[in-house]
């Protein structure tokens, strides 16, 4: 099982999200939109698991304690390299915090942090040919200007499992963890 620990929405953030992405839509036909039930808050990819590993990360990440998290999302990017739109999460302390944790915790189990710095992120959009991702302009999201959201609490994290079909990724809740 491919296996992730992630931050869900708030019900008012997925609603405000799925608002700019109807704006963004338009004229936008080389990128694939993401549903809002994807939506998330990547702390750690862990990849492939078995299910000792799974009953690891049950106990190391129930071990895991922190406040409620405040979130709070920036402005619209893009990975180039990996041809994706998103939505920027300002990284506070208790975030940076909470995410320091979770990799300890899973470290216990033979999970390896990535090397890259955390940059948390919520993916909005897939490109559907790379090749005319260089340069591309994000659609404009109209008169409104750039995107304003309302903070929210992290009150859990999980552990998603992903599937890879056809037409999108889909994620199924493994586990919560209450902050």
């Amino acid at each position: 099982m491919r296996l992730f620990v992630g931050i869900p929405l708030a019900d008012h953030i997925r609603a405000e999200l799925g608002a700019l992405v109807e704006r963004l839509r338009h004229g936008s036909d080389n990128l694939r939109w993401s549903v809002p039930d994807s939506w998330h808050i990547t702390l750690q990819f862990l990849g492939n698991a078995g299910e000792e590993q799974l009953d690891c990360l049950l106990a190391r990440l129930d071990e895991v304690r922190s406040a409620p998290v405040p979130v709070r999302l920036g402005a619209l990017g893009t990975f180039e390299s990996a041809g994706i739109v998103f939505v920027d999460v300002e990284v506070a302390q208790a975030l940076a915090t909470l995410q320091r944790q979770v990799v300890a915790a899973t470290a216990k189990c033979g999970f390896v942090a990535e090397e890259r710095p955390f940059h948390p992120h919520i993916t909005l959009a897939r490109v559907r040919d790379r090749r005319r991702f260089r340069g591309l302009t994000l659609p404009r999201s109209g008169r409104q200007g750039p995107p304003q959201f309302t903070r929210f609490e992290a009150r859990e994290f999980l552990i998603y499992e992903s599937f890879t079909e056809p037409s999108a990724s889909r994620y199924e809740v493994r586990a919560r963890f209450a902050l």
